[in-house]
């Protein structure tokens, strides 16, 4: 029958727990399914067994920045801050907030289709914060970022660990493993844990 169903396995009995406050970095080859893992979690892709439990306010920065084109920085802000029931205050003070951060408060204005790769990805990575989540699922967050960026972006999470924020960053490879608490390994669907 057309078209033909295919079923392709990404993860097998993928089990772990994160502790409030750790940093945990997820590594694994291309196509060994971290990113499926990380939307199984974030609750856009469901999965075929098992329980995800998240407590508290989960943030999520995509690998791909899901961002409307037509829109000025300014705009998503005040979209997620309704969505998040942060009220119109709030939210203006915490995009200030993170547009100083990360150093692009120069394009609030500016539309999105206008935006280098890496401003894009720094209005991505500010909206997954804009709610201060308790629970932060990073996939690929610093792609693209200059080095002034990158080192803030650091700073930001750094400062959210000792708040009590569990991060979990994904990465092809991880060059600064002592700023983790544990790292993962995913290889052919199956999650292997390690220390540093």
């Amino acid at each position: 029958i057309w078209p033909r169903r295919r079923i392709n396995p990404v993860l097998r009995g993928v089990s772990f727990e994160l502790d409030a406050g750790t940093m945990v970095g997820l590594v694994g080859e291309n196509g060994s399914g971290k990113s499926v893992l990380m939307r199984i979690i974030a609750g856009s892709l469901t999965p075929d067994r098992g329980p995800i439990t998240v407590e508290g306010r989960l943030g999520y920065c995509p690998q791909v920045p899901m961002l409307y084109d037509k829109l000025t920085c300014d705009e998503p802000f005040a979209l997620f801050g309704h969505a998040y029931r942060l009220g119109g205050t709030t939210t203006r003070e915490r995009a200030h907030q993170l547009y100083e951060s990360l150093s692009f408060a120069r394009f609030r204005a500016e539309l999105v289709e206008n935006l280098s790769g890496g401003t894009r990805q720094k209005l991505n990575l500010a909206i997954a914060l804009l709610h201060d989540p308790t629970v932060l699922l990073l996939d690929e967050p610093y792609a693209g970022f200059d080095w002034e960026t990158y080192q803030a972006f650091w700073s930001i999470a750094g400062s959210l660990r000792e708040r009590g924020t569990t991060i979990l960053i994904i990465s092809h490879f991880i060059q600064e493993q002592e700023r983790f608490d544990q790292i993962l390994r995913l290889k052919d669907g199956v999650l292997e844990s390690g220390g540093h």
